[in-house]
């Protein structure tokens, strides 16, 4: 991909940029903190009219079109290998400054700066649970799949909202028009409530659609992290937002998914209401985040 941007380009990036200034600042203005310090804003409005909104729905439409049961199993064998590179937690945060989500119509920071917020504002509320610190740093780490060294997946493999395959895709789904075009949507054992799976059989059971979730639970789990199941599950379910957002497919979970979702549910306040322009000072944090890493964390994984 070419990062040359003509003139005309340029105006157009400055203009959405002021213009997303003076949302924010009409934002702050209308809504107060919550009780958890976080501000309760629109975010994730998929229906708002701009050129950002066309562009998360065009890898919507891909995303639902591409991610199928067989190619989210094909993935899960090609990534098990963990023969990607082999780094430390922190070198992989600093990868992310390469990587823009291109699913997210609120994120234009690099992706450190939404780690770091979000862990932030969770440690100023949270002081005693340190893992959740943590877990907030490493969340998105995963999104490393778009770069060439780990594949260089494409947006709709790595980003977005996920979703199960072997069963019907709930209404629930944003976008949820374009999965008439899934070659799963033909199959007649995926298009039932419960499709292949049983009620109550677990979401460890499930196949769920690949990316950066997936991919980041499978390297914490393979490398022996020490985080608590919850850390793990939020890992790997936070971009679930049709199950602990709308409470579609909440008959596949099992009591410790039940358990481990009111967790996934606290946690997603500061995944969707830290995003801000006032960026962290990295280098300040560093040291606890590096103490909390090597807490939890061998020095070296294997990605």
């Amino acid at each position: 991909m070419s990062w040359y941007w003509t003139e005309d380009l340029w105006c157009q990036k400055l203009c959405q940029m002021m213009d997303s200034l003076r949302q924010r600042s009409i934002l702050l203005a209308k809504h107060s903190a919550t009780s958890h310090g976080v501000l309760e804003t629109p975010c994730r409005d998929y229906n708002a009219e701009c050129e950002r909104q066309k562009s998360v729905e065009e890898f919507y439409r891909l995303q639902h079109i591409n991610q199928t049961y067989d190619f989210v199993k094909k993935m899960r064998e090609e990534y098990a290998k963990l023969d990607k590179a082999e780094m430390s937690i922190w070198e992989c945060c600093e990868l992310l400054n390469e990587v823009v989500d291109e699913s997210d119509p609120d994120l234009d920071e690099p992706q450190i700066q939404h780690l770091l917020q979000s862990a932030e504002a969770i440690r100023k509320d949270y002081p005693d649970e340190d893992w959740l610190h943590l877990t907030a740093l490493i969340h998105d780490l995963g999104k490393v799949l778009t770069l060439p060294k780990f594949g260089g997946l494409p947006q709709w493999a790595v980003v977005g909202d996920t979703f199960p395959l072997g069963c019907a895709f709930d209404e629930s789904n944003v976008h949820h028009k374009y999965f008439k075009e899934n070659p799963d949507s033909n199959n007649p054992a995926y298009n039932t409530k419960n499709g292949i799976y049983t009620e109550g059989c677990g979401l460890d059971n499930v196949m769920i659609s690949w990316g950066h979730d997936d991919y980041m639970y499978l390297v914490a789990k393979e490398n022996g992290t020490t985080l608590p199941s919850a850390g793990l599950f939020i890992v790997r379910y936070h971009s679930f937002y049709p199950l602990h957002k709308e409470g579609a497919y909440a008959h596949l979970m099992n009591e410790e998914d039940k358990e481990n979702l009111k967790w996934l549910q606290v946690f997603n306040k500061y995944d969707l209401y830290s995003k801000s322009k006032v960026l962290v000072d990295v280098e300040k944090v560093k040291p606890y985040y590096l103490s909390l890493i090597e807490k939890y964390f061998p020095a070296k994984l294997r990605w």
